[in-house]
């Protein structure tokens, strides 16, 4: 697999100022912190808006789960459509829309190897997050928590999902990406923020887990599909001098070289 090469923004020394989308995500992250607490008073002040959870209760009355309901299925269209003005790159870049080839051959033999790496890469990841799941599945079974506190370890995973695209990524470390751009998984956060909801059952729950899970084949298909899509080396919009995203500026300034004194 080719070395990927250092992104320009690391060889500058003046700071650059946040991108819009970054602003967005930063907003997006302080919301999701609100629903977490808000939902987590709701557990012990108002535990009957966990009724929707219940079966076909998402019909019978309303709750204000309903709105997140809502918030998490536009997020996953959002994943399906192009969207350019709303939506990083790196959660679109399976689409042709997002693709920008380079002008010169794409070195397929390269491109195979690179998508067979990062793949393989990408399925540690499922099997380690299939058996954390797996864990949490049999507290449940075994009453440790009831559904209420299974909901919310979604919800929890729904803020974490945006504190590893703007503070640290834990999958980094298995993956070797460079940065949210280039991730080979990055839609596959619904599938993982709802992969608790496997053990609830009911409308709501299975309705959001049968959306991600839609997201993830299509984004799945893609990459075998359309392996040039996700590679910056046959993909010129995934480069760093292409970015306007700037998501994950931190990791440049983290291995941008000191000035000299």
């Amino acid at each position: 697999m080719e070395k990927e090469p250092l992104c320009p923004s690391m060889q500058q020394e003046e700071k650059q100022p946040a991108s819009r989308i970054r602003k967005a995500y930063i907003a997006r992250l302080v919301g999701r912190c609100i629903v977490f607490v808000i939902c987590f008073a709701m557990c012990f002040f108002a535990p009957e808006q966990f009724d929707v959870l219940e079966g076909f209760n998402f019909f019978k009355k309303f709750s204000l789960l309903h709105l997140l309901w809502a918030i998490w299925l536009i997020d996953m269209l959002f994943q399906l459509i192009p969207a350019k003005d709303h939506i990083p790159l790196g959660s679109q870049k399976h689409l042709l829309s997002r693709f920008k080839p380079i002008k010169e051959k794409i070195n397929y033999a390269a491109l195979k190897r690179y998508v067979v790496t990062t793949t393989k890469s990408a399925y540690k990841v499922f099997v380690i997050w299939v058996l954390f799941i797996g864990c949490i599945g049999l507290l449940y079974h075994f009453g440790v928590f009831g559904k209420t506190f299974l909901f919310m370890f979604s919800v929890a995973f729904y803020v974490c999902d945006l504190i590893c695209v703007l503070i640290w990524c834990p999958f980094r470390l298995i993956m070797k990406n460079r940065c949210c751009t280039t991730c080979r998984i990055f839609n596959w956060d619904h599938l993982m923020m709802f992969s608790p909801f496997f053990f609830l059952g009911g409308f709501y729950s299975t309705s959001l887990l049968l959306m991600s899970v839609a997201v993830w084949i299509v984004w799945e298909f893609c990459v075998f599909l359309y392996p040039e899509r996700f590679w910056e080396h046959s993909n010129e919009a995934l480069r760093c001098s292409e970015c306007t995203d700037k998501l994950c500026t931190q990791y440049c300034q983290k291995l941008r070289p000191a000035k000299k004194g």
